[in-house]
């Protein structure tokens, strides 16, 4: 990664007392921020925490040579060094006289965002989420730089506080062919928004630091007039977006919908649920946890009716190792984690085995989802030392009809049993009614019937019949990991990758998605071993292809 700083230029503004120790300190290049405070040391922030620069205090004299060396502080007490990234906030007394100063270095990171490159291709709004300092300005820059130098399209910055393009009049090369509209005033950001639409006919609007109803709303106007948005946000995670009634309207906003009784009895739940209310103005989510450890939601209404459902949430974590290779991780319901390795090069789209599709979806072929020829990258926590297999529990997928849903809970987490629920019935493994309840309900039986998913039933909604169901579920899971272990001892690694790959195309896609999949080519032997594993599963499979080396084909029921 190539990094600019100018960090001389910020250094030039401070008093010698506190440059000399900075510009002769190690760590001057992962310097974050220095802090002036009057009547207190100066200090010097760095990732591994903050370091005072000197025994002398902070005098009104100190305030008054920096304050003179920069330009005047906006009605959000913002300044900054013209042609720099780096910004300067103030703080101020009941007088308005500024008793203290931040000094945020800004830098253009190339490169930085390489770990994303595949989703800037797929012209869809992203919305980038997490806390201060942790890096969304340095990616929103670089992504306006990539789309507007690599992409060549036509990208509008709205530049609030001057931090994506730098203070001054001429904007910062870090931004490359983007234009910069700058705001007179912070809270007027939404219609800046609205007017670099109806003039400029951009492309792609950047917005930093969406944090008003009004700018959520123009986020969404700007949305349904076509136009690509790249925006940040405060907020750890999507779910804290969801809870923000601000900015909550950023995923589609969140209403209350009062349901029928057969309705509510159908789902298990209250009669008063949360729904979302329309399409999301951004449809890709990124948390960045830290600067080298995104979170990715490539389908925000999905995600956002999955939350308020309660339902079986699907994250992809990327990751950037030392060694600037890309990590990309799928964490879910039933933990079976797997790894794809990319190179992390600064031109083009990652190059992983899954090029420019999504990362939980495959290429189509005659019908059927084929696994990417490079499985050998697919990895689970197999540790074969002292013959011990450390697979991972397979999950049962629940669907609850005419129970109290808390109950279940509460139930699952106190018999710790390896039971997920879901209100989705299609996605259910199992069904758990009340008997008097699925008696009545011809479209449960016929869902059931269709999907040949097993339904157990209890006489009374009482806490040992419900306790005694999810007990007998949950053995029959047991049986099939029991099998597991048994199948994967004293496997080689060929052997381990083919039941892996087996097992992997059977829960994400036979079971997930109701599709055929075929496998990869293989020899007698080794197709012995993923057919055994088939049969736990109790599936269909076929063969084709030559005797030496066929392949197999496995069947939803």
């Amino acid at each position: 990664m190539l990094i600019a700083d100018d960090l001389d230029k910020l250094l030039d503004i401070l008093p010698e007392f506190i440059k000399f120790p900075l510009n002769s300190h190690p760590n001057k290049k992962m310097l974050i921020e220095v802090v002036m405070d009057l009547g207190r040391r100066p200090e010097a922030r760095f990732p591994g925490g903050p370091q005072y620069l000197s025994i002398h205090s902070i005098s009104w004299y100190d305030l008054d040579f920096c304050i003179k060396k920069i330009p005047r502080f906006s009605r959000d007490n913002r300044s900054g060094v013209e042609c720099t990234l780096h910004r300067i906030s103030s703080i101020k007394n009941r007088k308005g006289n500024v008793i203290g100063l931040t000094f945020r270095v800004g830098r253009a990171i190339f490169g930085t965002i390489s770990i994303i490159r595949d989703l800037l291709y797929a012209k869809k709004s992203i919305l980038l989420l997490g806390k201060p300092g942790v890096g969304k300005t340095t990616a929103i820059r670089e992504i306006t730089r990539v789309m507007a130098d690599e992409m060549q399209k036509r990208v509008v910055i709205i530049d609030t506080s001057n931090e994506i393009a730098g203070d001054g009049d001429i904007p910062h090369p870090a931004i490359g062919r983007a234009r910069r509209m700058q705001v007179s005033k912070p809270e007027l950001q939404h219609q800046v928004m609205i007017e670099a639409v109806e003039n400029h006919m951009p492309e792609v609007i950047i917005i930093d630091e969406i944090g008003t109803e009004l700018e959520a709303l123009a986020a969404r106007t700007i949305a349904e007039r076509g136009v690509q948005l790249v925006g940040t946000a405060h907020g750890n995670c999507l779910d804290n977006l969801i809870k923000n009634p601000t900015l909550s309207d950023l995923v589609g906003g969140i209403q209350s919908v009062t349901l029928g009784d057969d309705e509510a009895k159908r789902r298990g739940s209250q009669k008063s649920v949360l729904e979302r209310k329309t399409l999301p103005a951004f449809q890709v989510a990124i948390e960045i946890n830290e600067r080298n450890n995104w979170v990715i939601h490539e389908k925000v209404d999905e995600v956002v009716d999955r939350i308020l459902q309660g339902s079986l949430i699907f994250l992809q974590r990327r990751m950037l190792n030392d060694n600037k290779f890309i990590c990309i991780k799928a964490e879910d319901f039933n933990s079976l984690d797997f790894i794809v390795h990319s190179n992390s090069s600064s031109s083009g789209v990652i190059k992983s085995s899954f090029n420019e599709e999504s990362f939980l979806s495959f290429k189509h072929n005659n019908n059927y989802k084929i696994l990417p020829k490079s499985y050998s990258y697919f990895k689970t926590s197999f540790d074969i030392k002292d013959q011990k297999i450390s697979a991972l529990f397979m999950i049962s997928i629940l669907y609850i009809y005419g129970i109290n849903i808390q109950q279940v809970k509460s139930s699952i987490k106190n018999l710790k049993l390896s039971l997920v629920l879901t209100r989705d019935i299609f996605k259910a493994d199992y069904i758990l009614g009340l008997k008097s309840s699925v008696k009545y309900s011809s479209k449960i039986r016929r869902v059931a019937k269709l999907k040949k998913i097993i339904i157990y039933t209890i006489n009374t909604n009482t806490l040992k019949s419900v306790n005694k169901a999810l007990k007998q579920i949950s053995n029959i899971k047991r049986n099939i990991i029991n099998n597991w272990f048994r199948l994967c001892l004293h496997k080689q690694d060929i052997e381990l990758d083919a039941i892996i790959e087996t097992r992997y195309a059977i829960e994400k896609i036979v079971f997930i998605c109701r599709e055929s999949v075929v496998l990869l080519p293989r020899n007698e032997n080794i197709r012995n071993l993923q057919v055994n594993l088939i049969d736990l599963y109790n599936l269909n499979y076929s063969t084709y292809g030559k005797n030496t080396s066929q392949t197999l084909i496995v069947y939803p029921n």
